[in-house]
């Protein structure tokens, strides 16, 4: 990982933030972007370059705004010489996603649009610009973070299931089509793991008690869980994997 570079996109919180200084552990250089605050972003540069002596950088992006992305990575160009792994992990909570998050009968398409948007359209723009970073490199990885949501029913996800399901199809296009510039594409899929974004469901305390009751490993997922499978899709390790989708959920969706 030393001398190379991970850009994610959501890094200042939950699993976003713990990939990024997971990387940086490794030697890694990281970007990230993230929503609003600048300073949390501050912070987080701060941190890991004192204690890992690497390159850090951060970038306001409203993932809503996908399209942005070129005036994004435009900045990380005038920051990075080289670009080797991207991760699409940002998402969108609150009011962007009312009519997108709830029972079937209260779905609305303003609400589903935007979870798709965030899901599905940040991913595309946010690979493509990755990719053609990483062809003048010769190769990269490129990984989408997706949820089990698409595999077991979860009450009030239909909107982010079904979305999660999109992505990891698009993952698989795009491995198709860029595999002959040796980039990599694949999706990590985690059970539900105990993030802000987590406890901002209204029945949070079932979930995570359900979660505990279904995995043979009783607890629930962290953030730190998923960067395992994300450090093997960028390593030399994984260099015969793609267009996969690597489950890591705690067993919960056998049960």
């Amino acid at each position: 990982m030393k001398g190379k570079t991970l850009f994610v996109s959501g890094g200042t919180r939950g699993i976003g933030k713990a990939i990024v200084y997971a990387f940086a552990k490794k030697g890694c250089n990281v970007a990230f972007t993230y929503a609003t605050s600048a300073e949390t972003a501050d912070k987080i540069i701060a941190d890991i370059e004192s204690k890992y002596g690497v390159k850090a950088c951060a970038y306001a992006l409203n993932i809503l705004e996908p399209e942005k992305y070129k005036d994004v990575f435009a900045n990380f160009d005038k920051d990075f010489e080289r670009l080797d792994f991207f991760i699409s992990n940002a998402i969108i909570s609150g009011r962007a996603v009312v009519g997108g998050f709830g029972p079937f009968m209260r779905l609305k398409p303003k609400g589903l649009n935007n979870i798709y948007i965030a899901t599905v359209d940040a991913f595309v723009v946010g690979a493509q610009e990755a990719a053609k970073r990483m062809e003048k490199i010769g190769g990269g990885s490129i990984i989408s973070m997706s949820s089990t949501g698409n595999l077991i029913y979860t009450q009030n996800y239909a909107g982010h299931g079904t979305n999660k399901a999109a992505v990891e199809t698009m993952v698989r296009y795009a491995a198709a089509e860029l595999g002959d510039k040796n980039i990599r594409v694949n999706a990590v899929s985690g059970g539900p793991i105990d993030t802000d974004a987590l406890k901002a469901f209204p029945n949070y305390e079932e979930v995570k008690s359900e979660v505990v009751k279904r995995s043979p490993l009783s607890r629930m997922g962290q953030p730190e869980d998923l960067t395992g499978a994300c450090l093997f899709l960028c390593s030399d390790a994984s260099s015969w994997l793609t267009g996969q989708t690597i489950v890591v959920d705690g067993g919960t969706t056998f049960q």
